[in-house]
């Protein structure tokens, strides 16, 4: 934890703590995992887990306003962070990262099976970025940018895992 406690997060110099404790960056941080100094984006799929867990009990409409809710509320979010930072999309924000596993598993009955491999597909379109991935994730910016790639990451993640599931 020492190390986490010492760092620096962006051109603006955020600590953790600061980052924690301010609501806008603690949520575009995906609640702290976008702290991890290693595969921030991951960690921050693995944060969307439990979300996507409480979301997968509601019916498919409360799934639906929630997911869009977020998704709208990221822009946002991810924005805003980004001015805070100095940086456009920094790699601990990770809000973008929860919204495209909720996207990956919207229209997938829930189960465990289906929680793991849209994890691995999102992460996978999420990492390699395909066409039009890497062109949005290059040519659109602020938080509308941040969001974009990762959602079309989780649409076509989503979509191999409709025909797998």
């Amino acid at each position: 934890m020492s190390t986490l406690i010492n760092a620096t997060y962006g051109k603006n110099q955020l600590t953790p703590k600061q980052i924690l404790t301010d609501p806008v960056l603690f949520l575009a941080f995906g609640f702290g995992s976008g702290l991890a100094k290693k595969a921030p984006g991951t960690c921050g799929t693995v944060a969307a887990i439990p979300v996507y867990l409480l979301f997968a009990q509601t019916p498919l409409l409360v799934y639906s306003i929630l997911t869009i809710i977020l998704t709208l509320i990221g822009i946002s979010v991810c924005g805003i962070a980004a001015d805070k930072l100095g940086e456009h999309d920094f790699g601990g924000i990770v809000w973008d990262e929860v919204a495209g596993y909720l996207i990956t598993l919207w229209f997938v009955p829930f189960s465990w099976q289906a929680t793991l491999v849209g994890f691995v597909l999102f992460r996978i379109f999420d990492i390699i970025k395909p066409w039009p991935i890497k062109w949005v994730d290059q040519k659109v910016h602020g938080g509308f940018g941040i969001m974009l790639d990762d959602v079309l990451a989780g649409i076509f993640a989503g979509l191999i895992l409709m025909w797998i599931f």
